[in-house]
């Protein structure tokens, strides 16, 4: 049986860990071949594929990004569509597919799945937020890498006096901000799930500036300030028609000082906490995802994925994992919320 792996969507570090575990048991363990496509959901569409033999898998764990590329193509856009990936499939002679992404990955996944084609899907989202595991690889290295920025951002803020307004990556989930903004002692945490007006964040921040320090502030880029509608979005679409978000943090910061008096500087990380190499526990994360979707495979377990459930790795259906996204509790942000201003 020969079978095509893709990583679509955002890069995520874990990536390859995922690429090398699915082939090495793939093919010591249950006889397997495998293909890469390259660039995600335009390589199955397209029929750009190259031969993943076992040597093309060694040593990649720990780097960052994907051997294969990534893209966030459509395949239902264009050319694409269930008949013509069938095609590509049959002309290639790929049996099935192992899907890497996120949400819109595994939602595609899904419907190419319900149409007849196998497919074995592997949860990948920075964002922590997908809803059938308990964890996604990439999460902690981000969270890791936001920290370490943060604590950056936190001593310009000491000697110059200054308010620092860090923005990370969620869109519909706070996750990477709850996690970086406790860690790094953040006086506000602000994310998606829990609408906050200007006045009670300017009042975190005047309250920690009485005290001696200079305010720090994280937001992800999801957020939407009490009063508003939707998260701030100046970037156009995606190919899945959703807004492209980034840019709350630079909003945020001129009206804080407006109504605060005190100099406010803001950062936004951007791609910066999803790149480079993948932190230990992604990597062994990530490996035995790539391992357990080389036993779906095997099992014939198609139209499911992989997950993490407590320290198991656990199949489960695609329906189950685009069922509702994984956001912050409201007891997780209560916690947080003791420790604001």
């Amino acid at each position: 049986m020969r079978i095509g792996i893709l990583t679509s969507g955002g890069d995520c570090p874990g990536l390859n860990a995922v690429i090398r575990g699915a082939v090495l048991k793939g093919i010591t363990v249950h006889g397997l071949e495998f293909a890469g496509f390259r660039d995600g959901w335009r390589g199955v569409v397209e029929g750009d594929v190259v031969d993943l033999p076992r040597t093309s898998v060694r040593g990649i764990s720990k780097q960052g990004g994907t051997i294969l590329g990534t893209s966030r193509t459509n395949p239902f856009g264009g050319n694409g569509g269930a008949e013509a990936i069938r095609s590509q499939l049959e002309r290639r002679g790929i049996d099935g597919i192992i899907a890497i992404g996120g949400e819109g990955t595994l939602a595609a996944a899904h419907r190419l799945s319900g149409a007849g084609l196998k497919i074995v899907g592997v949860p990948k989202t920075v964002d922590n937020d997908l809803d059938a595991t308990d964890y996604t690889f990439g999460f902690d290295t981000a969270v890791q890498i936001a920290t370490e920025a943060i604590d950056r951002l936190r001593t310009t803020g000491e000697s110059h006096h200054r308010v620092m307004v860090a923005e990370v990556m969620g869109r519909h989930a706070g996750w990477i901000a709850l996690h970086a903004g406790m860690a790094a002692g953040a006086h506000a945490i602000l994310i998606p799930e829990q609408q906050v007006s200007l006045d009670q964040v300017t009042e975190w921040v005047t309250d920690a500036h009485k005290r001696g320090r200079a305010p720090l502030v994280v937001v992800a880029e999801g957020f939407i300030p009490e009063g508003q509608d939707a998260p701030h979005s100046a970037l156009g679409l995606d190919a899945f028609g959703r807004p492209r978000l980034g840019g709350i943090a630079e909003q945020l910061a001129p009206e804080l000082e407006a109504r605060t008096g005190f100099e406010t500087r803001a950062t936004v990380l951007g791609h910066i906490q999803r790149g480079g190499v993948p932190s230990a526990f992604d990597r062994v994360l990530a490996t035995r995802l790539g391992m357990a979707a080389a036993d779906s495979v095997a099992a014939g377990s198609w139209g499911t994925m992989v997950s993490l459930r407590g320290t198991d790795v656990v199949h489960v259906d695609f329906q189950r994992a685009l069922g509702r996204l994984k956001t912050v509790p409201q007891h997780r942000y209560d916690e947080a919320l003791t420790l604001f201003g």
